[in-house]
């Protein structure tokens, strides 16, 4: 075999261990069509202006990016949606899941107006604390500005909890179950019988409730006893919260919803 044969079968080793290393044709097109994060993943917003309108008195409309899909209230139902991102492109999927109740007529025809704006947009601003989504030739049709995160300082009152046999339940009539959380890492409120504190630490969107201690009152009711004793018991099984606009949800690990809560209006 002469020398120059001898070299081309030398290289052929190396050849192979490069190819090697070369994902497969189709794991290169999974690879091509793998998706970036998009700038908006993980965001959470609070609407400003509906084209050149504010919202109405007394509504909050959110809107949440996560995991390709978009979610959020407008005002009157809960919605959720498929997104498509790409560079500044955005489109809304019309497929999207909403709630039912029915609010008053001007709440009503805000909440249709945002998810046409919603479903018509093409592309989004981000700039100056604001993201704007706009229509195909660019004009704004929501803007929209950072959900504030902050719970420290802020009271809210419970409206579901999870009792333990999965279920979430709402409280008993004629009782009120709350939480505050204060400055000094703990939270606070009524059981709807007992007050109680309990330690809190949050890290973004985690958060670690420890035992609850309370005080060791009797009340009178049917049920009221019980249903402190769920309350207390779902506070330490939450694990990560989602805050919109005046709703707050405490989620155990599992995923399933520990609480929901609505912030209680400051003086």
């Amino acid at each position: 075999m002469d020398s120059q044969h001898l070299r081309r079968h030398a290289g052929l080793p190396l050849l192979v261990a490069l190819l090697a290393l070369l994902p497969s044709a189709p794991q290169a097109a999974a690879l091509a069509a793998s998706p970036s994060p998009s700038r908006l993943e993980g965001t959470a917003w609070v609407l400003e202006r509906l084209g050149e309108r504010q919202p109405v008195g007394g509504t909050t409309i959110t809107l949440r990016f996560e995991a390709g899909r978009v979610a959020g209230s407008d005002g009157c139902n809960r919605f959720g949606a498929p997104v498509t991102v790409r560079g500044t492109g955005l489109q809304v999927s019309p497929q999207g899941l909403s709630t039912k109740m029915a609010c008053s007529p001007g709440v009503m025809r805000q909440a249709e107006a945002f998810q046409t704006a919603l479903r018509n947009s093409r592309g989004f601003r981000l700039g100056g604390e604001r993201l704007q989504l706009l229509s195909a030739e660019g004009r704004p049709l929501l803007v929209l500005v950072p959900q504030s995160q902050r719970l420290a300082g802020s009271d809210w009152r419970v409206a579901g909890f999870n009792n333990g046999r999965q279920a979430l339940v709402s409280p008993i009539l004629g009782t009120t179950l709350s939480l505050r959380f204060a400055n000094n890492g703990q939270l606070a409120g009524s059981a709807g019988c007992n007050r109680f504190t309990a330690p809190v630490r949050l890290e973004a969107t985690r958060l670690s409730i420890g035992t609850p201690v309370a005080t060791r009152k009797r009340c009178p009711g049917a049920g009221v006893m019980e249903q402190e004793r769920q309350f207390l018991a779902a506070l330490p099984t939450a694990a990560s919260l989602r805050l919109e606009g005046e709703s707050l949800e405490l989620r155990r690990a599992d995923g399933a919803i520990a609480l929901s809560l609505r912030r209680v209006p400051g003086p």
